[in-house]
Formats: C-alpha cells, sequence, structure tokens
C-alpha cells in the first residue's frame, strides 16, 4: 500500500482543499492529513474559524482521506513520515523547497494551488462585504 500525507489548517473547507486532497490521494492508495491543533496555530499567529475537533470531523468525511492526525509542530514531519510509514509528502507549491530535506525518506511532491481561491482570501471577502 502506498501512503500519501499532507498538511494544512483547512479551515473553511472549499474547491482548493478538495482539489489538493483529491490530487493527493490520486499518488497513492492512502491518504493521512495532518491539521494545525488550535495550539499550533496560536503559536503561528493564526485563529481558524473553526475548532480543531470540528475541522477534523470535516476532513473525516470526505471521501479521499482515510486518516486525520494533528499536527502539534512544525518539527514533527520526520516523525510522522516514519510513524505512518509515508511514501509520499505532498504540499502546495506555495511551499516549494521547504520539505526537500524528507526526500531522504520519501518522495516529496509540490501540486499546484487551485487559482483564484483561498481561506484567506475568503476571510477577507466576507471582512468586505460585512463592512459595507
Amino acid at each position: 500500500m502506498k501512503k500519501v500525507i499532507t498538511y494544512g489548517t483547512f479551515d473553511l473547507l472549499h474547491t482548493g482543499h478538495i482539489n489538493i486532497l483529491r490530487r493527493a490521494k490520486q499518488l497513492g492508495d492512502y491518504l493521512v492529513v495532518a491539521i494545525s491543533s488550535d495550539e499550533f496555530n496560536a503559536e503561528k499567529g493564526k485563529k481558524a474559524y473553526y475548532s480543531f475537533e470540528q475541522r477534523k470531523a470535516i476532513l473525516e468525511a470526505i471521501r479521499y482521506v482515510d486518516e486525520v492526525i494533528p499536527e502539534h509542530n512544525w518539527e514533527q514531519k520526520i516523525k510522522d513520515v516514519k510513524d505512518h510509514d509515508i511514501d509520499v509528502f505532498v504540499m502546495g507549491d506555495d511551499w516549494k523547497g521547504e520539505f526537500d530535506f524528507l526526500n531522504d525518506l520519501c518522495e516529496v511532491v509540490y501540486l499546484p494551488r487551485t487559482v483564484g481561491i483561498s481561506t484567506t482570501q475568503i476571510k477577507k471577502d466576507l471582512n468586505n462585504a460585512n463592512n459595507l
């Protein structure tokens, strides 16, 4: 079985999220998604609309996702790859080169982002709409 992992916050789920999950799943048989814990988001200066448990439940309902695990810190990726017997590590191409250090453990793939959609843009658009 070929196992794939990807990481993210996955807040305010949108077509860009679905696209990366679908494409990541196409690279293997089993997709593990590591989502940032609420505490890790706080360390990064981010605040998700949905709690970790809500985001986890949403992702678990998506047919491409086989397992959801928490991401507690930047450093855990090597441990996750080893502990989950990962063959392919997937991230959006806005991270290109950042995770090449994992190439000794697994294949690293950077997928193109979906043009025209992001959680940041959705939040900005909603904020602007509410300020009219």
